[in-house]
């Protein structure tokens, strides 16, 4: 049997490991004859025009790189030309018509960073993190028009530690993806990978992120407070007001063994243990283990506050946090 001819669309680099394989360990299987990636685009505070790690990856390897601005229709002809077996669609960024989708002989799939229905939408890492979940993982499904609605191949779960920040759980997803692909190839060349429809009265949808989803409300309870530090890290990180600067929160959990003496307002600094700064929540006591102050570098609390001490009694103000889900 030839190897499947596949076109690969992304433009994150959480699918570098997975593109690694398939090129250097799996030629027999895949040929990826072209990449589609978004275009160059300001990096920075110099805002230089700068290339996607994707695409980087592929001129590296000598391959067809296409960035379209928009899919037009001689964009899709184009493509069709390319004669692909199957495409693969990995946070490309673009919404793709069903013109284009069709193109693929064996049909366009779609790696999703959930274990769908769960998290549908554009922050699926982040938000999993952020409302606490303890596991997730990659759905290999079929594209269909509606938004991450298509029924799932197969699945590839990983674990989320209680230290876990975004940053890590996605270096566990950009690894899952790897024999999640592998183990589907065959099936996927002969035409009989099989998809079962999700349930979409369970789905869950997260929103696209913003800068101000960073605040922070200490009068949450501080598991909660916890699980959102860690999956808003490193984009858009959370914040909190110190002496009129704002203070990043890179890493958090919830102190145990705290309590017994007066009751504390939410947002007042308890002290400090060796691990974190301890801050009275709505419910339980937040240790915030990593900061970074304005200019400054992320460091470990104890580091942070020999630069910068904290007084017990500091009261840290709150600010309303918005829901990460969507409707």
């Amino acid at each position: 049997m030839p190897p499947l001819r596949l076109i690969f669309l992304g433009s994150d680099p959480i699918t570098l490991p997975l593109l690694d394989r398939l090129v250097d360990h799996e030629r027999g299987r895949v040929e990826l004859i072209a990449v589609y990636t978004q275009p160059d685009k300001p990096v920075g505070r110099g805002q230089k025009v700068t290339a996607n790690a994707i695409k980087t990856w592929a001129l590296a390897r000598g391959l067809p790189v296409h960035q379209p601005e928009k899919i037009t229709r001689e964009v899709r002809e184009a493509y069709a030309a390319l004669r692909p077996d199957v495409a693969l669609v990995m946070a490309y960024g673009k919404i793709l018509r069903p013109a284009f989708i069709d193109a693929a002989r064996l049909g366009t799939l779609n790696l999703h960073a959930s274990l769908l229905p769960d998290f549908r939408g554009a922050s699926p890492i982040q938000t999993a993190v952020a409302s606490g979940a303890t596991r997730t993982g990659v759905s290999l499904m079929r594209i269909v028009p509606e938004l991450d609605a298509g029924p799932v191949a197969d699945v590839e779960a990983v674990n989320i530690a209680p230290l876990d920040t975004a940053l890590e759980v996605e270096a566990k997803l950009a690894a899952a993806c790897v024999p999640l692909v592998v183990r589907n190839l065959d099936a996927l060349a002969a035409g009989t990978l099989r998809f079962v429809e999700q349930d979409h009265a369970r789905a869950t949808f997260c929103r696209r992120l913003v800068k101000a989803d960073g605040a922070l409300d200490f009068r949450a309870a501080a598991a909660a407070l916890a699980a959102r530090i860690n999956g808003l890290f490193p984009w858009p990180a959370t914040t909190f007001e110190l002496d009129g600067q704002p203070i990043k929160a890179g890493l958090a959990d919830v102190a145990p063994g705290q309590g017994g003496g007066a009751p504390a307002q939410p947002g007042q600094v308890l002290g400090a243990d060796a691990d974190g700064l301890l801050v009275a929540t709505g419910d339980g006591v937040l240790r915030l283990r990593r900061l970074q102050r304005p200019g400054g570098k992320l460091l470990p609390a104890a580091e942070f506050l020999r630069g910068l001490p904290v007084a017990p009694g500091t009261l840290l103000p709150s600010a309303e946090m918005s829901s990460l889900f969507a409707h």
